[in-house]
């Protein structure tokens, strides 16, 4: 299952729901993948490599992103089977849609999301938020992530 959406919409809040539902599920979130702010175009790459090892019935891989040290940390092994919840900005991308069983798209409006984010991460970091937003609205539209969706959730509830 990929839970996508715009950052701040939601879509953490929905994962953590799904978790606590089915205790046994892997969640992989898409911000631990991200090679820092400007990491989300090579996020599909990511994605694919570890679904199509776990659709061959191998353990996949995937490195941890340091947003801290602003550099990569350990690895972390996903074995096939159960539940998998990628949640995150771009874990909807079509590369891999016919890996993917359900793609939840996760919506709020855009003044709640950013105040959601700075409340997280600090007003300081206004002007990153904004260049992310853009980033995330161009590869949503590129990737018609929203129209592909098979199930919308609003996030603001």
């Amino acid at each position: 299952m990929c839970v996508d959406g715009p950052a701040g919409s939601g879509k953490t809040t929905l994962a953590n729901a799904l978790q606590a539902l089915e205790p046994t599920a892997t969640v992989v979130h898409s911000d631990d993948l991200l090679e820092g702010w400007g990491g989300l175009p090579g996020l599909a790459g990511t994605l694919e490599s570890l679904l199509r090892d776990l659709a061959a019935d191998r353990a996949g891989r995937w490195r941890r992103w340091d947003w801290v040290t602003d550099g990569w940390a350990e690895w972390h092994e996903v074995t096939p089977g159960g539940l998998l919840v990628l949640e995150g900005v771009g874990t909807g991308a079509p590369a891999y849609a016919e890996l993917v069983t359900v793609l939840v798209w996760v919506e709020a409006d855009a003044g709640v999301r950013l105040e959601r984010g700075l409340a997280r991460d600090g007003d300081e970091l206004r002007d990153r938020w904004l260049r992310w937003r853009a980033a995330e609205d161009r590869l949503h539209a590129a990737d018609r992530t929203a129209g592909r969706a098979d199930v919308r959730v609003d996030g603001e509830r």
